[in-house]
């Protein structure tokens, strides 16, 4: 008798939590849409900003805002990419594909902006992985997805795309629900209400409008500091729907404190809110591992400690956005 499957979380957040006085917060997203169809290239619009509310609290101040827009092949090398404000380099990764080298690429051609923590190193860092779970987007859009995935290859060349991801991360560990395409529902709709408050239309920067096939992956990073850095974060990866509104694929809620001298971190935890296999969320049991870990050193240390089966990709992926935060905390002190 097979075992009951439980059931993946499917519950998203919802709209972010309102400002704190005294307080940054980093948001980014980047939207992916198919301007010539679905055989055609990727447009993929970056936006990032860090938003600073005084202790006085109301309206804020832009500390620091950029953007890009590129073109991105089916195989995700990038055809064209223009930011603003302009940097002259970012012409030199036309030619590469979204991946984990894309990234060695960027330290390469743009080192001062990994250095300098700024908005626009964190939207280009994530072109890697926005560009691979793009596509999930038309799954909303054709309820044959599943059926035209696998009529596009032959059972050997199936074989070998499920071998390739095995142990990618703890959701793709040999056995797991993600191999059996019988049960696999990742075009399965868990509603994804805006991020965005009504009563605080500046918290979040402009989104572009998607009324057509769209992918969005968006991350907020609330920071504050008193005794501790406290940081409260949050990531979604959705895709706009054809009645309106929009589903979310991936969304977590990090929470973190940290000390403001040495930076390292005191504890750490994640909710996952919205993934696609139940097997994903015990992810999040390996996090103890980055306690006493400093902050700046988030991105090396994420992929040392929680590769592979070790982690999420989707988690992992959040968390080296964090060795942002020394950098957002320097910002918020110069400017409460």
């Amino acid at each position: 008798m097979n075992k009951p499957v439980p059931a993946p979380p499917r519950v998203s957040a919802g709209a972010a939590p309102p400002r704190v006085q005294g307080s940054i917060r980093r948001t980014s997203s980047i939207d992916v849409s198919w301007p010539e169809g679905r055989a055609a290239a990727m447009r993929a619009v970056g936006r990032a900003r860090d938003y600073l509310t005084t202790k006085a609290g109301g309206r804020g101040i832009v500390v620091a805002e950029d953007s890009f827009d590129a073109r991105i092949a089916g195989d995700r090398t990038i055809l064209a990419i223009a930011t603003d404000p302009p940097r002259p380099a970012i012409g030199r990764i036309v030619g590469e594909r979204g991946g984990g080298k894309l990234r060695g690429v960027l330290a390469e051609v743009v080192p001062e902006e990994r250095a300098n923590a700024t908005p626009l190193y964190l939207i280009l860092d994530d072109i890697s992985g926005a560009s691979l779970i793009a596509g999930w987007a038309w799954s909303q859009w054709s309820p044959d997805w599943l059926a035209e995935m696998r009529a596009s290859r032959t059972e050997a060349e199936m074989r070998a795309f499920q071998k390739s991801r095995e142990n990618v991360c703890y959701g793709h560990i040999p056995g797991s629900s993600v191999f059996d395409l019988d049960r696999r529902d990742m075009g399965a709709v868990t509603d994804a209400p805006d991020l965005r408050r009504a009563d605080d239309p500046d918290g979040w920067h402009a989104f572009t409008v998607q009324d057509s096939v769209g992918f969005r992956r968006a991350r907020r990073i609330d920071v504050t500091v008193d005794e501790r850095i406290v940081v409260d974060s949050a990531f979604q990866d959705s895709s706009a729907r054809p009645g309106g509104g929009r589903a979310a694929l991936h969304e977590y809620r990090l929470s973190l404190t940290a000390d403001p001298r040495t930076l390292e971190i005191l504890s750490i935890d994640a909710e996952p809110r919205v993934l696609p296999f139940h097997e994903c969320p015990s992810a999040t049991i390996n996090l103890v591992r980055l306690v006493g870990s400093p902050l700046p050193a988030m991105r090396e240390t994420v992929l040392a400690e929680l590769a592979g089966p070790a982690g999420c990709t989707h988690l992992n992926d959040a968390l080296r956005a964090l060795a942002e935060v020394p950098a957002l905390v320097e910002r918020l002190t110069a400017g409460v």
